[in-house]
């Protein structure tokens, strides 16, 4: 729902992998290379290992779409606790090999003769295996018989394996695969993005969303997103839906740490008062106009009440008009403690022409009518307020229920295949 707010064309922060949003920092670009150099060699493995959110999916999904389908045929699998008879049969599937009743050895001749009519064709077929460090020994080693496949001294399959860091750990310490590990002829530890990149990433994916600049992001912010995240992409992700969700719900043109700080506040689970929608705000950090803002509040109402557009008289209009702040007096409004003490001046010591008391007086009681007025509008938006939020967050449960079920399908639809 934020991205309707904000006038942005999709959600730049989903957590599904999405190569439209790829983000080249400096760890991914040297992931990136290795992934190349891979492609160029044609044979052996390419192991990409990174802790949790890294960013290891999309770096691939970036890399797919960017190949030439025509020489190149792709195939993707995510991993679960597969044997080794079942992640030979994941695989030819996923290269849409008919397997169908076959036992081990028809399954392995017919993936054999299918890389041999690819290569034919005048194709390399390529294998990427995720979430790596869910399979045995065994099923690895049955991906380092896959291979062997060879056609003119030329291998016919090559393989990227992308894991956590237990991978890693599990392909350096383990005896069953020395083999594998020989075979290995590019390895990358994704780690998370640096403190300066942090800015750029969070741009770059608003930037890929239609983002014009609105809501403004303070520069502190991107610190505290630093801290709070460590650079993993995915943790930044989380944090900056929940942060453009509570600045739609709360109508924030800006984005600053306090708002950020009730997001996480939020999330530990803090009781968090929403903020009423902003009517005072600094114009040093938001160009737009400061008296738009209550009409931007009292539109996102579905039924003001009348007490919030009252019908001023026309002489008080004339007196606040003069009252309203200038270019070089940014006063939204001034307390009603504050002005006795700037104009308490007894009769008798006033210095001013007796004619100008008149108009002093009647200057003080309408601008103390135009904040009695600007507090009852304040009063009247506050009371729909909840109901404002109650529907908010209620398209925001139908929003996470659909999004929930999509994936069921998704998932149902991929067990079904």
């Amino acid at each position: 729902m934020y991205e309707t707010f904000y006038g942005l064309k999709s959600r730049p922060f989903q957590l599904t992998p999405d190569p439209h949003y790829y983000f080249e920092s400096l760890t991914h670009r040297k992931a990136l290379s290795y992934l190349g150099y891979g492609l160029a060699q044609g044979e052996g493995f390419i192991v990409i290992t990174g802790d949790v959110g890294a960013g290891k999916t999309t770096l691939v999904s970036h890399l797919m779409a960017t190949i030439d389908r025509e020489r190149l045929t792709a195939a993707s699998i995510v991993t679960t606790a597969l044997d080794s008879k079942d992640i030979v049969r994941v695989a030819a599937n996923n290269f849409d090999i008919d397997t169908e009743d076959m036992d081990k050895a028809q399954l392995l001749s017919a993936f054999e003769e299918f890389l041999h009519a690819e290569a034919r064709a005048g194709r390399r077929c390529l294998l990427v295996v995720d979430e790596s460090q869910n399979l045995p020994a065994g099923a690895l080693e049955e991906l380092r018989m896959l291979s062997n496949f060879q056609l003119g001294g030329q291998a016919l399959l090559q393989i990227f394996l992308l894991g956590q860091p237990e991978f890693r750990d599990m392909l350096q310490q383990s005896d069953r695969l020395e083999q594998l590990r020989q075979r290995v002829i590019a390895h990358h530890h994704l780690e998370p993005m640096e403190a300066h990149e942090i800015e750029p990433y969070i741009t770059h994916r608003l930037s890929k969303s239609g983002w014009s600049g609105r809501p403004k992001i303070t520069s502190d912010v991107f610190a505290l997103l630093f801290s709070e995240t460590g650079g993993v992409p995915r943790k930044i992700n989380t944090l900056m839906s929940r942060v453009l969700l509570m600045g739609a719900v709360e109508h924030a043109e800006l984005i600053d740490q306090p708002l950020v700080g009730r997001v996480l506040a939020d999330l530990n689970g803090e009781e968090v008062d929403i903020a009423e929608p902003e009517t005072d705000i600094d114009l040093t950090k938001v160009k737009s106009p400061l008296w738009e803002k209550p009409a931007k509040v009292s539109q996102a109402q579905p039924e003001p009440e009348p007490a919030a557009d009252p019908v001023v008289p026309e002489p008080v209009v004339a007196v606040s008009e003069e009252t309203v702040p200038t270019d070089h007096e940014v006063l939204p409004f001034r307390s009603a403690d504050a002005v006795p003490e700037q104009t308490s001046v007894e009769p008798e010591d006033a210095e001013a022409p007796e004619a100008v008391e008149p108009a002093v007086d009647s200057a003080l009681l309408n601008q103390l009518d135009s904040i009695s007025r600007q507090l009852s509008a304040l009063e009247s938006r506050m009371d729909g307020q909840e109901e404002s939020l109650h529907r908010v967050l209620t398209m925001l449960v139908d929003w996470v229920e659909s999004d929930v079920r999509s994936k069921e399908s998704y998932v149902n639809a991929g067990r079904a295949a």
